[in-house]
């Protein structure tokens, strides 16, 4: 089975398994890993933003419109930025190394 690497905010990594299929935020879920994901993944929030490792950011799809415009909400925002509800895992993704942003923006919690 394919494996992510998650680069967690005290910068320890924590490898696990993958299955192709699940997005980034459902396989953060399956793990335990703190990634809050507000609106369950209907892309009306950007709590599940990741910062994705540069040699891999380019291995991606590319992200919509509606996902771009969603990334401007997120705090600490990268050129390698992307919601975890919009990435899809597959087998070529084997090994891809995200970290998760130091700070959040809680978009439901702040009204």
């Amino acid at each position: 089975m394919p494996s992510i690497t998650f680069i967690l905010q005290d910068g320890s990594r924590r490898t696990v398994e993958a299955k192709p299929g699940l997005t980034l935020l459902d396989i953060a879920h399956q793990h335990d890993i703190d990634l809050e994901g507000a609106c369950e993944g209907s892309l009306a929030c950007s709590t599940c933003h990741l910062v994705v490792a540069s040699g891999w950011y380019d291995r991606l799809p590319a992200p919509s419109e509606d996902e771009e415009d969603m990334l401007d909400l997120a705090s600490g925002l990268t050129r390698t930025s992307r919601l975890g509800c919009q990435v899809i895992m597959d087998t070529r993704l084997d090994g891809l190394e995200i970290g998760l942003p130091h700070q959040v923006r809680n978009m439901a919690a702040e009204g």
